[in-house]
């Protein structure tokens, strides 16, 4: 400061100023320096004092917003250095108050929105949500999930859409985040109930549209309206943008629902990948927007909410495949899911480098590369295809596999091929299978078997041992953290997972700010009402399951599958007998087949018991009870059940078939 003090002076050596000047001057790094008279240079000075105090009065009022830069004195006295330091301390408190609560930016209204989950809480996968005013809704993804292993001959379950009768009138349409089955395998099953219009990004429309060929529903795609990511639409009473989120599928979005109440993120699945196979990385930006906007509630991914750190991307994937296309002597055969097109088009790509001719096989597999090929998500020559009945024309060194079955179920190729029923593909000692996946919750046993089936077969198989044969597609802790920094929501409601995951991700939004009194853990069929005041339980709607046998693309009825169960636990006892009215005795020995009940060498014995259960039963009947077989049929039937029950502790199917004569 001292040389530009200096060179002014020499400048203007013609206009010397006394000394009380140039202390004048030097009170304000800001003025310009000029030979204006002293008159001037103190009423600029009183100008700049003036406003001085004015921007301490508005940061002692909360920090607002001022025109331009502050100015300071070049000197400043132990005192007013002080009060300047504590000034600018509790401004920047205030600013940052403030940019963690632009929630209370939001326009002031009375207006409540409800949201009902129907499937996607206290599980993993069969995601269905209804969100609701009072003159309109949207249902937002209808997935599809997996059976338990008591539920016999269930192949999918799907919600179960009573709710949806009752306020059917009022609904808009269908928003899809993404294509993945938990999230839109329960359309066409839904479509041959209810017709709404289904907003969704292109894959999933398509994944949807070749459901529907198989369902019958092909005039039902008329119902289909495409859209452009970070473009608003109005449907009914709500905003809706799709924002670009990376996850294991392509095309995958988040939403931003603006509504009268104020503005409600939805994640969808998700990850925050900076480095994805097809370079479009999730619009982190688009999430910003909202935050500081203000929003009023953030549902959000919960499913690796216990996992540390954070996801790796799906390009870690591509070196573990090279390292182990690069050594493979014969057939490569690598399985994971058919909606994983970037996790296939790797194990494509690593193929061509090393040469090989590539057969898909499996329909799921085959037709959603065909969309993503289609649609322009993946470019791949089609001459590098073959069909399976072409593999053995090829030596095993120059042939890639790429097949479903991933979570062991019994019909797909994979499974197929390990126990030697595919037609065309054998499994052989020098096939290095690769399953790139990990088991869904519940289908570990099934994965277990085919393992076992592969690696009796002589097979190399390249699974869990490898930690970067698979990577997940929903984000871990510190990606849900910053998630909820981003959005900065006054509101939290963890969805997507089992009630423990639920738990652990509202601990993590607690640890992010988040008041714990506005966090709020649903359960499928919670009512919940959100407004600007208060988030809160106001109902319970039944919500459950429909069981499907995918085979025939129909519903198997809840007592069919309850009779399969307890067929299964506890065994069923038929018993044929004929009653002579008058001496209430038996006429001959009665007919007694059992299953699951004793082991064939106690047949005759346990056929014995009941013959003497019955001619007890006899005895103690009464003569108007032996004039209706039914209600000797009724009767005997809990008298069976008892006695089986002291004995085994269980309780069979009885079936018994009586003739009166």
């Amino acid at each position: 400061m001292e040389e530009n003090q200096q060179s002014n002076n020499q400048n203007n050596n013609n206009n010397n100023k006394n000394s009380s000047n140039n202390e004048q001057q030097n009170k304000n790094q800001r003025q310009p320096r000029n030979n204006n008279r002293r008159n001037n240079n103190q009423g600029q000075n009183q100008n700049r004092n003036k406003n001085q105090k004015q921007n301490n009065q508005n940061q002692n009022k909360g920090g607002k917003k001022r025109k331009g830069p502050p100015k300071f004195s070049a000197k400043l006295g132990n005192q007013d250095w002080e009060v300047a330091i504590k000034d600018a301390i509790k401004a920047n408190k205030q600013v940052r108050s403030d940019t963690l609560t632009t929630f209370n930016n939001i326009k002031k209204s009375n207006a409540n929105i409800k949201i009902t989950p129907l499937g996607g809480l206290g599980e993993i996968g069969g995601n269905f949500m209804v969100m609701e005013t009072n003159t309109s809704a949207i249902i937002i993804d209808i997935g599809m999930s997996f059976p338990s292993e008591d539920m016999h001959g269930v192949d999918i379950l799907v919600p179960d859409f009573g709710y949806i009768r009752k306020i059917k009138d009022k609904i808009e349409a269908i928003i899809i985040t993404h294509a993945h089955e938990d999230h839109i395998g329960a359309v066409p099953y839904f479509f041959k109930q209810f017709k709404f219009p289904i907003y969704g990004t292109p894959l999933p429309l398509g994944m949807i549209a070749n459901k529907f060929d198989e369902h019958g529903l092909k005039k039902d795609k008329s119902y289909f309206r495409p859209i452009e990511k970070r473009k608003i639409y109005k449907i009914g009473d709500f905003e809706i943008e799709w924002i670009h989120v990376t996850h294991s599928i392509i095309d995958a979005s988040s939403l931003a629902i603006t509504t009268d109440a104020g503005t409600i993120i939805h994640t969808g699945d998700f990850k925050i990948d900076h480095t994805p196979i097809d370079g479009q990385p999730t619009d982190l930006h688009r999430f910003a927007h909202y935050g500081e906007k203000g929003v009023l509630l953030l549902m959000s991914d919960s499913t690796n909410s216990y996992k540390e750190g954070i996801t790796k991307s799906e390009s870690t994937v591509g070196p573990t495949f090279d390292r182990i296309f690069a050594q493979a002597k014969g057939r490569v055969i690598m399985s994971t899911f058919s909606s994983n097109i970037h996790r296939v088009y790797q194990a494509i790509q690593h193929g061509i480098k090393y040469n090989r001719k590539v057969c898909v096989i499996g329909r799921s597999m085959e037709r959603n590369l065909d969309i993503a090929m289609e649609l322009g998500y993946i470019n791949l020559d089609r001459r590098i295809f073959i069909d399976p009945h072409e593999v053995n024309k090829y030596d095993d060194k120059d042939v890639l596999i790429v097949t479903t079955g991933s979570q062991g179920e019994t019909m797909s190729a994979l499974f197929r091929m390990a126990t030697d029923e595919h037609r065309h593909i054998k499994i052989k000692p020098t096939d290095q299978i690769i399953i790139s996946a990990k088991a869904i919750p519940g289908n570990e046993a099934s994965v277990s078997r085919v393992l076992n089936y592969l690696i009796k077969a002589g097979a190399s198989v390249a699974y869990q041992d490898f930690s970067e044969i698979h990577v997940s597609g929903h984000a871990a802790i510190e990606e849900q953290k910053l998630m909820l920094r981003l959005v900065k929501p006054k509101f939290f409601m963890p969805v997507h997972g089992e009630y423990n995951h639920i738990h652990k991700h509202a601990q993590t939004a607690i640890s992010c700010g988040i008041n714990p009194r506005n966090i709020y853990l649903m359960s499928d069929g919670d009512q919940v009402e959100v407004s600007q005041r208060s988030l809160k339980k106001v109902g319970t709607v039944k919500a459950g399951k429909t069981y499907i046998d995918n085979q025939m693309n129909k519903q198997i009825e809840d007592d069919v599958v309850i009779d399969r169960q307890n067929l299964a636990e506890a065994g069923v006892v038929m018993i044929v007998a004929q009653i002579d009215q008058q001496t209430k005795k038996l006429v001959n020995k009665p007919v007694v087949r059992t299953y699951g009940i004793v082991p064939d060498r106690r047949d005759k014995a346990f056929s014995k018991e009941i013959e003497d259960i019955l001619d007890q039963f006899l005895i103690n009947a009464k003569p108007e009870q032996l004039e209706d077989p039914r209600i000797v049929e009724n009767t005997l039937r809990q008298v069976v059940r008892k006695h089986i029950f002291r004995q085994m502790k269980k309780y069979p199917t009885i079936v018994p078939t009586i003739f009166i004569m």
